[in-house]
């Protein structure tokens, strides 16, 4: 599968307390159930007015449906082609 970065807008969304966040978390597993196993969800990342989640899916019209399904916004979609970090350094 593929491996995708996806920003959501959705203004103040780092104001939204735990209970908020666990009906988020349900909502977006209920959709993801739905199209299992083509795409998954791995984690996201909260700012003040947006999500950047990492999800892997087959292609990326999982990731449209999702968005469909749960009404969480993908206001950009990003295949990720590649990782590197601080050991890449010494992978030569």
């Amino acid at each position: 599968m593929k491996k995708y970065l996806i920003k959501r807008d959705v203004p103040k969304i780092g104001t939204l307390d735990g209970e908020q966040f666990c009906e988020i978390a349900a909502t977006s597993n209920n959709a993801l159930s739905q199209l299992s196993p083509h795409v998954q969800w791995v984690e996201s990342f909260v700012t003040d007015d947006n999500t950047f989640c990492i999800y892997l899916a087959e292609d990326e019209s999982f990731i449209h449906r999702h968005a469909e399904l749960s009404g969480f916004p993908a206001n950009e979609i990003i295949e990720i082609r590649r990782t590197i970090d601080p050991t890449t350094a010494s992978s030569r």
